[in-house]
């Protein structure tokens, strides 16, 4: 009713979030992206933020300032993180951050380790798994010029001891990791983490990358120690893709199969009862793995 009211809200918000001199530009911010989890904002929102400009877009404007530590001197912006996020649902929000020239995806990594914010680390964790949907793009995703498994993986490590083997088969990154390493504490974020790797294995030679970087030990120990009943869940079906048997010929990417109706509400169920299953599952005995 708000947004009728006042169509132009979300322009000048979006300006007001956006100005490095406006001290309650995180205000603005926070506004935005409760707005924006609603399809019509959304579209407003990014209607305005596609408005032709001289110079810089909006968008880049946008990335920038969540990217930029400091763009703001009285004002953090970490609601530009799940703002951000919203708008990745979006077909032309996705175009943008998946747009090889821009460097976008690249500058946004980083962010998935932010100590500073959970908001901020949400919101781009939220924002990668969107974007992980377009499956089209999962080979430059995985390969050298963004590499953006390491970057997935690193939050839900924690500071396993594993054997010289094991270590030679994970990514650099993921090697050697210190004693005091903390898996991501948010639990909401873990589980986003655990989809997006989900989506990079829709695909064959998705699977294959993920697979041969060694992912499965993470998500080994993550499910060993994980305390939340959905995100075990979601960590146990990612463990099935990688450790199963490759689909038959015409189904390997998972993205494009087709389930029936009536096939999908039974995995719904199933799902359901799965949950519930692990939710009754008596918790771990003192001795046993503990949350770092």
């Amino acid at each position: 009713p708000q947004l009728e009211a006042e169509p132009e809200l979300p322009a000048r918000l979006l300006g007001r979030a956006l100005d490095p001199q406006w001290p309650w530009a995180e205000e603005a911010a926070a506004v935005l992206a409760n707005l924006s989890r609603e399809e019509a904002p959304c579209a407003a929102l990014m209607a305005a933020l596609e408005v032709a400009e001289p110079g810089e877009s909006r968008l880049e404007r946008l990335v920038r300032a969540l990217c930029t530590p400091g763009y703001n001197a009285r004002a953090p912006l970490h609601y530009l993180g799940p703002m951000l996020s919203n708008l990745s649902q979006r077909p032309a929000a996705r175009a943008f951050l998946l747009d090889p020239d821009r460097c976008v995806v690249q500058r946004l990594l980083p962010l998935t380790q932010f100590p500073d914010s959970s908001v901020r680390r949400g919101g781009v964790v939220g924002t990668l798994r969107n974007c992980c949907f377009e499956h089209r793009h999962h080979e430059w995703l995985l390969g050298p010029e963004v590499d953006i498994l390491p970057f997935l993986l690193l939050p839900l490590a924690g500071p396993e001891d594993f054997s010289e083997e094991e270590m030679e088969r994970l990514p650099v990154d993921l090697q050697y990791l210190p004693p005091d390493k903390q898996r991501e504490p948010d639990a909401d974020i873990r589980k986003m983490l655990i989809e997006a790797i989900m989506l990079l294995t829709a695909t064959a030679p998705g699977r294959q990358q993920v697979r041969s970087q060694g992912a499965y030990l993470i998500l080994r120990e993550l499910h060993s120690w994980e305390p939340e009943p959905d995100v075990r869940v979601a960590c146990e079906k990612l463990i099935q893709v990688l450790i199963g048997d490759e689909p038959e010929q015409g189904m390997e990417n998972l993205l494009e199969v087709q389930v029936p109706e009536d096939v999908e509400r039974q995995l719904q169920q199933l799902d359901r009862q799965e949950q519930e299953r692990h939710a009754r599952a008596p918790e771990p005995r003192a001795g046993g793995a503990t949350p770092t």
